[in-house]
């Protein structure tokens, strides 16, 4: 003890003392002598301790992460096995830290570690811990004193600020310390009712950065933002964002004929706390996501909710031959399902599993998710292969998850979406059974499945395309229908629509594996030719089998989602497996947007035909008309019969209009037949009559297809393979 009474610990433990580590101490020591007399001296008065030459006392251990504090940063991690922890401070680019603090056992609570360190300047540095323990991998023990570990409660992480620029040989992940300077002001959340939404699903870099996207920030979310007037003018009201948390493009690079080949997708999470910073226009370095969130708060004032594409299933430390940057050092047995002999559990199908359901990385979870909607004021999340999330540290699926009951009921979760993809990579499947507490919606597979192979004109799905129309009743009880089913024929994952009808079979070559990844069970059709053809009749088919698809989505119960540039028919080129293509193939181009502006036309029209009618998206009060909130109308009025053959149906939506006064009601009718056939109407009520809204069958030009016209008399003729929509309007 010195004569002032406080410890002075000795870096040099375990042999890493080394002239380079003295000279960095020192020199940082020169760096707080020039701030003479800061705030911080002050506050480093109440020190218990001076660690590597910096002042220190007991942390925050309630605060996770490093946070800010009056004259310092408190450092929190938490391990159930390490017998050791200690900080390592870097300066920034640096590999080799400058400092080295261990953290005393007394500042040590139950298996947390939190230290407040005094006298730094969070501009200055960059931080990792590194521990020790057992180390058995037959028993899920992996604790290396040697390994760099990044914080798990990072806010920002350094090493891959620039798309694609691998780090040099040998660089470890580091955390920032971030301090939050955005103003939120009087922001209030949207707040659209589930069955309102018409989400729109992309991906922040490939939005904006092919060249014809004319954004002056191409690949960023500030590009993103730049393209507020053309989502407002398409006229939907979410965008879902493919991952944006802190991920590892590079984590597979490879070249395949040329071709550089990436992660793109981004379901590979390096840190859950941080958002992605080669999405940012700028470097931000230490504040907190301010790009992301003016994004966030500006689409919000415009009526845009967001949505963040979540992917707590798995990590990008794959399985044992996978990276070691994080988890897999700090309580691997913990964090990950292992098999009886220290493997991995492969649920996710890319290497680990999170074992989502201990408390500790169910706690985990919880707290990254209330940071997202309290920190960044997101609307809602869709959980990436979320049967995962509903398995025990056996891979067992439970009953009722603890995981899903805890986000279900959280206070600071309690009024964002909640939306799982009820599937994952082991084989489970719970469209309609995902365990919910009327809290959860799901991705509806069996809506995009059952209304391809409707649309084609397969036999035997008529019923089927009618309940997934209706809502999708034979999944979802009454009390949930309406906030249960996300409706999608198109999404990342697969072809887009303008793929759908024009290749028979994917088209994944340029991916390198053969043509063999990829889903198989597409229940696409070309209409004729496979791909690019210059056949008039083949074209116009596909445009009217695209407008079918969007009328029929559009006029279905439930919230309504569909992939970016889908409105102008963004191609790429069949493959339906696109996780790697960071170029034209998954790029939008936006010069499509131009080739096909009646399309584009067509979709913005759509939409607002669904925005005018409330019981296109859920059930209003009764019609004073007496008709039944639903009612089938196969061909002839009133008829709900089908069969194998019945390609054609017809479907009354009736309530009350958005006034609660008038009665609204839509008819939609189908006619998935290459023949025509003729629809008979319900008798309107004295005074009305039906009006004709959208027909793609050929009565309209193609770019007309929404011209309205009055109907008289209680028959239509529906072409080959077209759809009409009719409202009921004054006579």
């Amino acid at each position: 003890m010195n004569n002032s009474g406080v410890i002075c610990a000795d870096l040099n433990d375990g042999g890493m003392k080394n002239q380079n580590r003295k000279n960095s101490n020192a020199d940082n020591r020169d760096i707080r002598e020039e701030n003479t007399k800061t705030e911080g001296e002050e506050f480093a008065e109440g020190a218990t301790a001076v660690i590597a030459g910096f002042p220190v006392r007991p942390g925050m251990h309630l605060l996770n992460g490093a946070n800010t504090v009056p004259g310092g940063v408190s450092f929190t991690v938490h391990s159930f096995g390490a017998t050791y922890c200690e900080l390592c401070l870097f300066r920034r680019g640096e590999q080799e830290p400058y400092a080295i603090l261990p953290f005393p056992e007394s500042f040590r609570i139950g298996h947390t570690y939190s230290m407040i360190v005094f006298g730094l300047d969070i501009r200055e540095f960059e931080y990792a811990y590194r521990m020790d323990g057992p180390y058995d991998p037959q028993k899920g023990l992996l604790f290396d004193r040697r390994k760099y570990l990044l914080d798990p409660y990072a806010r920002a992480v350094t090493g891959q600020s620039t798309w694609g620029r691998k780090q040099q040989p040998g660089c470890t992940y580091h955390a920032r310390v971030v301090e939050d300077v955005f103003d939120w002001g009087n922001f209030c959340d949207p707040h659209i009712p589930f069955q309102d939404m018409i989400i729109y699903e992309t991906h922040v870099r490939g939005f904006t950065k092919h060249r014809s996207s004319g954004t002056e920030h191409p690949g960023t979310f500030a590009g993103l933002l730049e393209k507020l007037p053309y989502l407002k003018k398409l006229g939907i009201n979410a965008v879902e964002l493919m991952p944006i948390f802190e991920f590892d493009e590079l984590a597979e690079e490879r070249t395949f004929d040329g071709e550089k080949l990436l992660n793109y997708w981004g379901y590979n999470t390096v840190c859950f706390f941080a958002p992605n910073t080669s999405y940012t226009a700028a470097v931000e370095y230490n504040r907190e996501g301010t790009e992301l969130k003016r994004m966030i708060r500006t689409l919000n004032e415009n009526g845009i909710e967001v949505i963040l594409d979540v992917v707590l299933n798995h990590t990008a430390e794959g399985d044992e031959r996978g990276p070691f940057f994080s988890f897999k050092g700090i309580d691997n047995q913990i964090y990950y399902m292992l098999t009886p002999d220290g493997k991995y559990y492969n649920f996710s199908g890319v290497g680990n599993t999170l074992n989502c359901n201990h408390p500790m990385v169910r706690q985990f979870i919880l707290d990254c998710l209330r940071y997202w909607v309290v920190e960044y004021r997101v609307d809602g999340f869709r959980f990436d292969l979320a049967s995962i999330l509903g398995r025990d540290e056996d891979g067992g699926p439970l009953e009722e998850p603890p995981l899903l009951e805890s986000l279900a009921f959280d206070p600071i979760l309690g009024r964002v979406k909640l939306i799982a993809e009820a599937w994952d990579a082991g084989g489970l499947y719970q469209v309609g059974t995902f365990p919910a507490w009327n809290r959860w919606a799901e991705w509806n597979g069996k809506y995009r499945d059952d209304l391809r192979r409707f649309l084609k004109g397969d036999e035997g799905m008529a019923w089927a395309a009618i309940q997934r129309v209706c809502g999708s009743r034979d999944l979802y009880p009454p009390d949930k229908r309406q906030n249960a089913s996300v409706n999608f024929l198109t999404c990342h994952d697969g072809f887009t629509l303008h793929d759908l009808y024009a290749y028979n079979h994917k088209h994944n070559e340029a991916n390198g594996w053969g043509n063999t990844d990829g889903a198989n069970d597409n229940y696409s059709w070309n209409c004729g030719a496979e791909g690019e053809t210059d056949d008039a009749s083949v074209l116009a088919l596909r445009d009217k089998m695209r407008r079918n698809a969007f009328a029929v989505l559009l006029c279905s119960r439930g919230a309504a989602m569909f992939l970016a540039g889908d409105e102008f028919c963004n191609s790429q080129r069949g493959n339906n497996n696109a996780y790697c293509q960071d170029n034209e193939i998954s790029w939008l181009n936006w010069n499509d947007l131009e080739r096909h502006s009646d399309m584009f036309r067509f979709v913005a029209r759509m939409i607002a035909l669904r925005k005018a009618h409330p019981v296109l998206r859920g059930q209003t009060a009764p019609a004073s008309c007496g008709w039944p909130d639903l009612s089938i109308h196969n061909g002839k009025a009133w008829n709900d019969v089908t069969d194998a053959y019945t390609r054609q149906i017809g479907i009354l939506f009736a309530g009350k209009a958005e006034d609660g006064k008038k009665d609204d009601a839509v008819f939609l009718a189908v006619n998935a037949h290459w023949e025509p056939h003729s629809q008979e109407l319900p008798d309107p009520p004295p005074g009305k009559r039906w009006k004709m809204t959208v027909n793609t069958g050929s009565a309209f030009s193609a770019g007309e297809a929404c011209q309205e016209s009055a109907v008289e008399g209680t028959q239509i003729q529906l072409e080959g393979r077209s759809t009409i929509v009719l409202v009921l309007d004054e006579r």
